[in-house]
């Protein structure tokens, strides 16, 4: 990365779920660095599954020195895990931190006693290693209360924690950046967009060259102007792109017969871009990142006990604790007897914050007719109004 900055961070590609919820085909990486000057800082470790290679990697950027500080940017155990076993390792190491990381301590590491082994920094704090000093930025909820940043003043490097992170392991990187980041932002960032506006504020006053993420990889010139950009975007809750997704939840095919119906007169009729996704079978997370992505969203369901077919509640929940705001909604039912699904997607959508219902709202019995096509090519007209 530079002369005395060292990248001693690790690949998983053998977790299949991050968080447990998110399905990460490429991998994951967990990054963690190091800063060699006349004081040494490490920033950050990395989960327990990959701590014997950390532990590999680390002790060959020491090269048989000692490292004097870790700087504990997140206290969640892909980057922290490691803490308790540097204190020993290392007895003149001091932990770097934020107060509310310093009370989570005890929480990971019972019984150690960290008395006199910890440094805790607030914002505008400097931490001087020598030629390079570190200014710490706070940047609670990004995404728990206890994350700082620090910015090293010498090479113009932001430490980020988990902002400007993303799926996927080094070995695995593309060109691509902004697709698995997005889906990353709007799944494990996108509720705090208040938070993430206060702390790019924060960073425009920086002369930022480089940032580091703590997933994914180092962003530097043109790709990292087009990540702040997108992070601008996406905490603003704008749309990003034109377009509409159509989800659905089907249970015998029938609501999704009319879920590809629409998508079909909204091509016809020019719709831009047109998403159909079935929440029964893709990847949650993938349609979350659609929703936010697009400025429109039908949702299309079966009634299910007197309620909406599971799934489809399950995502508009997903919308709800992730702060989900200023989109236009199309609402398709279906029921065999006596339909409710609309109802229940109805008031979800209302709970949401600067959303608008588009009408009408079409009601499929089993299966499509040909009044239901004429319901739904209003429905398309009104959505593209």
């Amino acid at each position: 990365m530079s002369d005395s900055i060292k990248y001693i961070g690790v690949d998983d590609l053998d977790i299949d779920l991050f968080e447990s919820q998110y399905v990460v085909p490429e991998g994951m990486s967990y990054n963690s660095y190091l800063i060699d000057d006349e004081k040494i800082a490490v920033l950050d470790t990395a989960d327990r599954r990959k701590g014997e290679e950390w532990k590999a990697n680390l002790k060959a950027a020491l090269d048989g020195r000692q490292p004097d500080y870790l700087v504990a940017h997140h206290m969640e155990p892909d980057h922290a895990a490691l803490i308790a076993w540097m204190l020993e390792t290392y007895p003149g190491l001091q932990v770097v931190c934020s107060a509310q990381a310093a009370k989570m301590l005890p929480n990971f590491f019972e019984g150690f006693n960290f008395e006199g082994r910890v440094m805790i920094v607030k914002e505008g704090d400097t931490l001087s290693l020598g030629r390079h000093e570190l200014k710490f930025i706070g940047a609670p909820m990004i995404h728990w209360p206890e994350v700082i940043m620090s910015y090293d003043t010498l090479d113009k490097v932001v430490f980020s924690a988990d902002a400007f992170g993303k799926f996927g392991a080094l070995v695995n990187e593309t060109d691509d950046w902004a697709c698995e980041a997005r889906r990353y932002y709007f799944n494990i960032c996108g509720k705090y967009g208040s938070q993430v506006q206060a702390v790019m504020k924060k960073l425009a006053a920086l002369d930022v060259q480089t940032i580091c993420p703590l997933h994914g990889p180092v962003l530097k010139g043109e790709q990292l102007a087009a990540a702040i950009k997108l992070y601008d975007t996406w905490s603003k809750y704008e749309p990003e792109s034109e377009g509409i997704l159509i989800a659905y939840a089907s249970i015998h095919g029938g609501t999704a017969a009319a879920a590809e119906r629409l998508g079909e007169i909204l091509r016809q009729k020019g719709a831009p871009k047109v998403v159909v996704s079935d929440l029964s079978r893709d990847d949650m997370a993938e349609v979350i990142e659609d929703a936010f992505r697009y400025p429109t969203v039908v949702v299309a369901a079966s009634s299910y006990d007197a309620g909406v077919f599971p799934v489809m509640h399950d995502f508009l929940y997903h919308l709800q604790i992730k702060n989900y705001q200023k989109r236009r909604f199309g609402i398709v039912e279906n029921g065999s007897w006596m339909p409710t699904a609309g109802k229940v997607m109805r008031s979800m959508i209302e709970g949401l914050k600067d959303c608008e219902i588009v009408e009408p709202m079409v009601t499929i019995r089993s299966r499509m007719k040909a009044a239901d096509e004429a319901l739904l090519e209003q429905l398309a007209v009104s959505l593209l109004a």
